[in-house]
């Protein structure tokens, strides 16, 4: 049977459409490129916002136009919204997120978990969603109730897979010449605290894969600040790990965090990341934000803009509040209109976008490797490249050979809004 995976949303949602197709090929049928091949399309949705609400619904129309004949939904989306999934065209089946780990076998109606015997190496997605990079899912669901939060009701309590299970499939994903691993979960800092102390915390993870695997870049998807403490920064004594962190802070207002009960202040969280700058060098710090929260002031609103100006920030996503029916912030008092929303937004992103390229400008004259995601035959006869550093830059270089996949010391020697021009340094 030929089978084509789609996703809508964040890295964990990639990590377990990679876990579907490796799965799906162990039993014997092809991942295809496109909905209209396909014998069977697999979507997993998302709904973090209204926005990827209606990305979700849309992939599926969009397969139906393609000739997709069956298809299966999973994720947040279908799971919070079942009824309206099922009346979508051509939808025969809802996997929802508790069983979204055995969708495979449910789908394919396994009663022994054969794929699971001998895992076969990764081998990247066919079509859009091909990456160079694995995303590996260490940890599903968040005890966090932020108040704008609906992923808690889609995915449920925090659970942590066991380090010998995360091994595996960094090793599988090493066989198939993986260069770099990024470790995804809904709440990945909490690792291993659901397990009462019997696997440690994420520093072990982290440690047990550096030491027990040869893996060439370690990279670490979003966490939350309060999950940190100085001693944690100690681990990039490794240079395999990443000098990356994505640490959402959403607002920069004492009053906005209250409201949203997220357990950080504007004090602690630039304490955060002061430890981290003096403890690894260069390293690029990205965060979320969110414009136009319930009851947020003009007043408040400004202390995010000051706030996020003094972070000096390497980039990050800023997300127009979206009320999410179920959530505590969609019943609170003082909704901000949309337009005063939007503006907001636009000054976040305005403000970012500035200290992006502050960031990447420090990298002018130097040298850093690349490890190249993207690859595009151009006119004349060249290959355009596209990558990232350790350190999230993004990169594009000419060069006679494709070169996807590899990693390759770069002079770095122009920078524009998309990101970093350089020359490789055969």
């Amino acid at each position: 049977m030929k089978i084509y995976l789609d996703t809508v949303g964040c890295r964990l949602n990639q990590s377990e459409i990679e876990t579907f197709a490796r799965q799906f090929r162990s039993a014997g049928h092809e991942i295809v490129s496109g909905a209209g091949e396909a014998d069977l399309v697999v979507i997993n949705t998302c709904t973090v916002t209204s926005q990827a609400a209606s990305d979700s619904r849309q992939k599926v129309r969009q397969a139906v136009r393609l000739g997709a004949g069956e298809i299966v939904l999973t994720g947040c989306w279908s799971t919070l919204e079942p009824e309206q999934a099922k009346a979508l065209p051509n939808v025969r089946t809802l996997i929802p997120n508790g069983r979204k780990d055995e969708l495979v076998r449910d789908l394919l109606g396994l009663t022994e978990p054969e794929f699971d015997l001998e895992p076969l190496e990764r081998q990247p997605l066919p079509g859009k969603h091909m990456r160079t990079r694995a995303f590996i899912k260490v940890q599903d669901g968040c005890d966090n109730r932020c108040t704008f939060c609906i992923t808690t009701l889609a995915r449920g309590d925090g659970i942590s897979r066991s380090i010998p299970q995360v091994l595996s499939d960094i090793q599988a994903a090493l066989q198939g010449g993986t260069q770099e691993v990024v470790l995804t979960g809904v709440h990945l800092g909490s690792w291993g605290k659901d397990r009462a102390g019997s696997c440690g915390q994420l520093g072990d993870l982290i440690q047990s894969i550096l030491s027990e695997t040869d893996v060439s870049r370690l990279r670490l998807s979003s966490l939350e600040p309060w999950d940190l403490d100085d001693n944690f920064f100690e681990l990039w004594q490794d240079q395999r790990l990443c000098r990356h962190l994505h640490l959402p802070l959403q607002s920069g207002s004492a009053g906005v965090l209250r409201r949203m009960a997220r357990k950080v202040t504007p004090q602690s969280y630039a304490a955060l990341l002061t430890a981290a700058r003096a403890a690894i060098p260069d390293v690029a710090i990205t965060t979320d934000l969110i414009a136009g929260f319930p009851g947020e002031t003009d007043d408040e609103f400004a202390e995010t803009l000051e706030f996020v100006k003094r972070m000096n920030f390497s980039g990050g996503h800023v997300f127009t509040y979206s009320a999410r029916a179920g959530t505590v912030a969609a019943g609170m008092l003082g909704q901000v209109p949309h337009n005063i929303r939007k503006s907001r937004s636009a000054a976040l992103r305005e403000l970012l976008s500035e200290s992006r390229q502050t960031y990447a400008e420090r990298f002018l004259g130097k040298k850093l490797k690349v490890l190249w995601e993207n690859s595009g035959k151009q006119s004349d006869g060249a290959w355009l490249l596209e990558g990232l550093t350790d350190n999230y830059l993004h990169v594009c270089a000419k060069s006679p050979q494709p070169r996807w996949n590899q990693i390759d010391s770069i002079n770095l020697f122009s920078t524009d809004s998309t990101g970093l021009m350089g020359e490789i340094n055969l």
